[in-house]
């Protein structure tokens, strides 16, 4: 059944992340019996979406950066499954199952396998968007936690809890996955000269290869549920570093925020086989041989995006380096708020 809902353009944008430490504790079953624990920061690449109203009561989805567009009648081969997920989801939970004609269009900053929670932006950008057209009373925890159980529950598509909640939130968090389902999003804070130091320490380039995070992420939770003892030490590091990376950026230590970066990837690359590989391998030697502190892939690994600490006087030295390299380097510029949604005619 449909209804019409008079709406003008929405529009909603969340930014992607960068994680710092933790990542691979937010995943189950390891944080539904340890808790997890991760920090992340949320960068100046946004994943969009417009709702824009019809009057021929049709629902169509497109997908701009990708190419694609589908009409939600067709569901024989589609390739636009996000899309479909948050629009059937909202729909049932806050319009009483009743579908409102519409066109959801999405753009993406970056390519997907980016290891930037690129997919989750999209579907907290597109549940924001829906939000609004349907006055449904969600603040940024409810959003993100329903963005969660659109991709993991409904969609069945395999990952952890912290591309959501840094999605819904901005800035740079310190996130707690704890025992029944519970979250706590702590901002960090710190002073003006500490931020800008940080935000100058980094540097990101892209591999080249976008990969499935699925496949990694099965991996490691095969290794969780068999208790292997390599993985678990390895996720209870990962644990400790986000700890301690969480004290060092509060007392302004960029170096030893470095230190554990480079720790927090040996023990990253101990939870699954398909972690690293030799472009990685490269990038990240190469990187360090040309002033780089530390580096480690972003997200599940694999390919994907790799992040740099280097000294901020090092960094164009860095930069130059990778990208003789086709490492494509840019730096990188923090923002501090979440997910955003507003009105236009």
């Amino acid at each position: 059944m449909r209804k019409s809902i008079p709406f003008t353009k929405i529009r909603a944008r969340a930014p992607l992340r960068i994680g710092l430490a933790g990542g691979g504790t937010d995943i189950s079953p390891y944080c539904d019996e340890f808790g997890g624990a991760v920090l992340n920061v949320t960068i100046d690449r946004f994943a969009f979406a417009s709702c824009i109203p019809r009057t021929d009561g049709r629902t169509v989805f497109e997908a701009d950066d990708l190419g694609i567009c589908e009409d939600w009648s067709d569901e024989t081969a589609s390739r636009l499954e996000l899309h479909r997920g948050v629009y059937r989801r909202m729909m049932q939970d806050y319009n009483g199952g009743e579908f409102i004609p519409l066109t959801l269009r999405t753009t993406v900053d970056a390519p997907a396998g980016s290891g930037l929670g690129s997919s989750s932006s999209l579907v907290v950008a597109m549940v924001d968007a829906l939000r609004e057209i349907l006055s449904a009373p969600l603040g940024p925890y409810e959003v993100a936690r329903l963005a969660y159980e659109i991709e993991r529950i409904d969609l069945g598509l395999s990952g952890g809890r912290q591309d959501q909640y840094a999605a819904a939130f901005g800035g740079i968090n310190y996130i707690e996955f704890l025992p029944n389902e519970r979250v706590i999003v702590n901002p960090l804070r710190a002073r003006r000269n500490v931020f800008c130091e940080l935000e100058s320490s980094l540097v990101v380039c892209f591999s080249g290869q976008s990969r499935q995070s699925a496949k990694i992420i099965d991996q490691q939770t095969k290794a969780m549920k068999t208790a292997n003892p390599t993985g678990m030490d390895a996720l209870h590091q990962l644990k400790r570093d986000a700890e301690e990376m969480k004290s060092a950026f509060t007392e302004g230590d960029i170096d030893r925020m470095a230190e554990i970066l480079q720790s927090s990837w040996e023990a990253k690359k101990a939870t699954a086989s398909a972690v690293s590989n030799s472009r990685i391998d490269d990038l990240l030697e190469l990187g360090l041989s040309n002033g780089a502190l530390a580096g480690k892939v972003s997200g599940a690994g694999g390919g994907g995006f790799i992040f740099f600490f280097v000294h901020p006087e090092n960094r164009f030295r860095l930069m130059t380096a990778l990208n003789e390299a086709d490492g494509h380097a840019a730096s990188l510029k923090f923002v501090e708020d979440g997910c955003e949604t507003w009105t236009f005619r």
